[in-house]
């Protein structure tokens, strides 16, 4: 996220179509925790007991793996890096010299070339996961062979940092608000899949980064599972909180409890009948 004139700004990326899931998507960058991520070698990094703290339901290596993660596939899907150099400042890569550089070590953490512990390490810095601020959790509904279980971050991007996509997982990329971003979506120019758009809903109230975050580091962040619901021709996802989903709401409830299917890609939102 960046603080700008009209409310936070948060960059989005958009998945490459031929993607098997949730292709042609407008979503956060993101993906899959590699074994390079959980090595259990913690010496690079910053932010080891934040990490723990943040998943206290995982054992240690695993936590500290989804943060490395995030990081990692932060710094390959939008070539921002969180690490810090000896005077605690964040990384620039505003020079000509470091934007090359820093390019090339995108592309070889991306090609497996080298791990992202191998680029910090080589810069001498330290990789910064106490500002991986946790604010949810989501899990797919039992009806594909694909599942995840995923956690999302908040951070603010690093000053002398612009973020871009890949051109290889992902096509395309902005800065918006949460509200553009939804109202883009109900408009049919962009595609958010359910926990994009409840994630950008709980987003768009707050002013400033600092608040967003301050509000992130608070809340009690719950699972939520999607459940699948299907009759009368209409298919469609629904959240914990809804009356129509099989178990009861840990945690807030979001605005919209449903997410109708449009086609194979799109989703309705909307809010349970009162």
């Amino acid at each position: 996220m960046r603080d700008a004139s009209g409310g936070p700004d948060i960059f989005m990326v958009r998945r490459h179509e031929q993607t098997a899931f949730m292709g042609g998507a407008q979503v956060f960058p993101g993906g899959r925790v590699d074994a390079a991520d959980s090595t259990g070698d913690e010496s690079w990094c910053d932010g080891i007991a934040n990490a723990a703290r943040q998943l206290p339901d995982l054992p240690r290596v695993e936590a500290v793996a989804y943060h490395v993660a995030a990081a990692r596939e932060l710094f390959e899907e939008a070539g921002v890096l969180l690490a810090r150099d000896a005077a605690r400042s964040f990384v620039s890569l505003g020079t000509a010299d470091a934007h090359a550089r820093f390019l090339q070590y995108r592309s070889d953490v991306h090609s497996h070339t080298h791990t992202l512990a191998d680029v910090v390490r080589g810069e001498h810095l330290r990789l910064a996961l106490d500002v991986l601020v946790l604010f949810a959790h989501w899990v797919t509904p039992p009806i594909d062979t694909r599942q995840f279980d995923t956690r999302f971050f908040l951070a603010r991007v690093p000053p002398e940092q612009t973020p871009a996509h890949d051109d290889t997982e992902t096509t395309e990329s902005m800065w918006v608000t949460a509200a553009a971003a939804i109202a883009q979506a109900e408009a049919g120019t962009i595609v958010l899949p359910p926990p994009t758009w409840t994630s950008l809903r709980e987003l768009e109230r707050f002013s400033s980064v600092d608040a967003a975050i301050a509000w992130a580091r608070t809340r009690r962040v719950a699972r939520r599972q999607p459940a699948m619901i299907e009759g009368d021709g209409v298919r469609m996802l629904v959240i914990p909180g809804d009356p129509l989903h099989p178990e009861p709401a840990i945690g807030d409830i979001p605005v919209e409890t449903r997410f109708v299917t449009v086609d194979r890609r799109r989703w309705r939102a909307e809010r349970a009948p009162t």
